[in-house]
């Protein structure tokens, strides 16, 4: 069997799967670059003349969902060219199927798929996730909170705008001008303000990313961002300098966040987490830091037991941008495996750079159901 990837928009990297073996392209940066697109097309042009030079033809192309990525555009068009199927697959489906295409899972899996953000099988932008896989079948078994974006995607680069998101979903509209003047300025805080009030340009959101970004602003240790995860990474670095002198088990919290059931999924509220850091004083950022950590930790450990009754699943796969950040991975990794749970992570990459990896693997389990296929019983 031979499945072309095309990965996402960010870091894209595209991958051939010829029966268990990967050919990788090199990474081709984001795809709002022209370059990047045209490297792209270059590196799909080569692996199909290659392809068909082996007598092993391109049997399905897979892509990501978002309907206006150039990946997906090529992915249609080459499908269309091939006469073959086109794969869509979820953006947080496809980082923990990497996982377990990297390590030759099969049988149920729990995914916790925590990154910046994704369109969902919803049409709303998902980002915090807590999904059950088993073979061509998955299910969303639970999400974080959702936050508003106040400006779309604006807010992804300003994290003031997510404090006043956190603010407005906790239920302190009121506090959004006078905490925001003094960062942005009048004009801006109010406009902000009323766009909360008014759901006006206010998509929801259950990124992780985007909650890192709201309790940086909240510690005020980032309030415009450069570069990506620039205010995850302050946040991050904050929590390190104090556990650099107090141990890990310091970091616990009694304003941890709460699992509940929304609508047949089990939410995770980060909100009494949030609410915990405003009003820190400097002299205390580092530590409010750190344990914001910790009660995130806790949070999800909770979030992962509460699923895991109910699925019967004591197997645990960790995917998407925000487990770069060390003190979550390896703190969230001890606590589980702790309460039993088997962990499985990729080897270094967690970012969207393995998404290709993650559509192979659901596409072979989609064909392998399909009786054309059902004869090529090789796996990744």
């Amino acid at each position: 069997m031979s499945i072309l990837a095309l990965g996402a928009w960010l870091k894209n990297t595209a991958c051939l799967w010829q029966d268990g073996h990967v050919r990788w392209s090199r990474p081709h940066g984001d795809l709002s670059s022209p370059k990047a697109c045209a490297a792209l097309q270059a590196f799909c042009d080569d692996l199909l003349m290659q392809a068909q030079a082996s007598g092993q033809a391109v049997q399905a192309v897979a892509h990501d969902l978002h309907p206006d990525f150039f990946s997906t555009h090529l992915a249609l068009q080459q499908a269309d060219v091939l006469g073959v199927p086109a794969i869509g697959v979820q953006h947080h489906h496809a980082h923990i199927a990497a996982v377990m295409a990297e390590h030759q899972l099969q049988g149920p899996v729990l995914g916790l798929a925590l990154d910046g953000v994704g369109l969902g099988t919803d049409g709303t932008a998902w980002g915090g996730e807590l999904l059950w896989l088993h073979g061509a079948q998955w299910q969303r078994m639970g999400h974080l909170s959702h936050l508003a974006l106040p400006g779309g995607d604006r807010a992804a680069h300003e994290p003031w705008r997510m404090m006043a998101a956190a603010l407005h979903a906790s239920g302190c509209s009121d506090d959004i001008v006078p905490r925001c003047t003094p960062l942005v300025g009048l004009h801006l805080a109010q406009g902000v303000h009323s766009m909360l009030e008014a759901g006006l340009n206010c998509p929801p959101t259950s990124s992780t990313g985007r909650w890192f970004d709201a309790a940086a602003a909240a510690l005020g240790l980032c309030v415009r961002q450069q570069d990506e995860a620039q205010a995850a990474m302050a946040l991050e670095e904050a929590a390190r300098r104090w556990l650099s002198q107090h141990p890990p088990a310091d970091i616990t919290t009694v304003h941890t966040p709460l699992v509940h059931d929304e609508g047949g999924l089990c939410k995770l509220d980060l909100r009494p987490l949030w609410r915990s850091l405003l009003d820190t004083p400097a002299r205390q950022v580092d530590e409010a830091a750190a344990r914001f950590h910790g009660g995130l930790i806790v949070g999800l450990v909770d979030w992962v037991q509460a699923v895991s009754q109910r699925t019967a699943c004591k197997r645990v796969c960790l995917g998407g941008g925000c487990f770069f950040n060390l003190i979550l991975r390896e703190g969230l990794t001890q606590k589980l495996q702790a309460l039993g749970f088997e962990v499985y992570q990729p080897a270094a990459q967690f970012g969207d750079a393995s998404l290709a990896l993650g559509q192979v693997w659901v596409a072979v389990q989609q064909l392998r159901e399909m009786p054309e296929f059902q004869k090529e019983t090789s796996c990744v």
